[in-house]
């Protein structure tokens, strides 16, 4: 009877090992996409790699749960860890190139600087994690110029991440383009997310799934022309009619910069949230005006 092999990933830990093979690649002209990842992968993790793999010639995936970008400790210590599984799902997806560092080889001792992230990080998740997106910048920043990647993708899950990580690279002349991949969502529309397997008390994944359905429909009043501060009232009321434990924001932005919105006018608009059931914290968010019809990536 034969054995089906389990293909395995070429992994490194090094940035001096992670710099050698790119420079490689370099050498044979071949295009650089980087997929920055805490790992505890799921298929939204894996659609960036899909979209990577559909434009790069050679694909890193990034694992590094990042202790700089928590700002309560016991987050850090349950956020799930995952290696092994996480390093099957890429090798069968394609990945090129695993980028597993220590914490020491991120942060070695003496480490001392840090970016201060203000603008697009101020307010929503911002105001609620403070030195969160400090400490998601600096990361992000270390893992584009260790990778020199041409291309970083990122899911709209996290909208706010995605503007800071374009503002930090614009800031600082990285030579990078920022690629926004659309969210994955599960049957039930929740966003994918890692920590959703924490979802574990009775009825929590029940009353997590009402989070995108209420955004939804605020999204379309909103676009049909109803009050915003009408909407966003109903809103918040239902999602803790449904069991959340807390809303932090419930927010309309412009799109193109997150200034907040008290009507959406014509402007490309996005509602934001984030909220708790039981112990997880959820974020999700929705387009408002011409509701997201592209395809998922995959």
């Amino acid at each position: 009877m034969l054995k089906t092999l389990t293909p395995e990933i070429r992994t490194v830990h090094t940035v001096e090992a992670l710099r050698r093979i790119v420079r490689g690649w370099k050498r044979d002209g071949l295009t650089v996409g980087l997929v920055p990842t805490m790992g505890a992968l799921h298929d939204g993790h894996l659609s960036l790699v899909r979209a990577a793999l559909r434009t790069m010639d050679r694909v890193i995936v990034s694992i590094f749960v990042n202790p700089t970008q928590f700002d309560n400790p016991a987050d850090l210590g349950t956020y799930p860890r995952t290696e092994d599984e996480d390093a099957r799902l890429l090798a069968e997806a394609g990945t090129h190139l695993l980028y597993a560092p220590t914490v020491d080889e991120m942060y070695p001792p003496g480490f001392a600087t840090r970016i201060s992230a203000g603008g697009v990080a101020e307010g929503l998740c911002g105001a609620h994690r403070p030195g969160h997106f400090d400490g998601v910048a600096t990361v992000v920043c270390k893992l584009f110029l260790q990778s020199q990647a041409d291309a970083a993708f990122f899911g709209e899950k996290d909208f706010q991440q995605v503007h800071v990580v374009r503002r930090m690279a614009t800031d600082l002349d990285i030579p990078i383009r920022v690629v926004a991949c659309p969210t994955r969502r599960e049957a039930d529309g929740l966003a994918m997310s890692s920590r959703n397997r924490r979802l574990t008390g009775a009825g929590d994944r029940d009353r997590a799934g009402v989070l995108p359905a209420a955004l939804t429909d605020a999204a379309r009043q909103i676009a049909a022309g109803r009050p915003v501060g009408t909407v966003l009232a109903a809103t918040r009321a239902r999602l803790l009619q449904a069991g959340f434990a807390d809303i932090e924001y419930l927010e309309l932005r412009r799109d193109a910069d997150l200034a907040p919105l008290s009507e959406q006018g014509r402007q490309p608009a996005r509602l934001l949230a984030a909220g708790r059931v039981g112990a997880v914290r959820l974020i999700d968010n929705v387009p408002v005006g011409g509701l997201d019809d592209r395809p998922a990536q995959d």
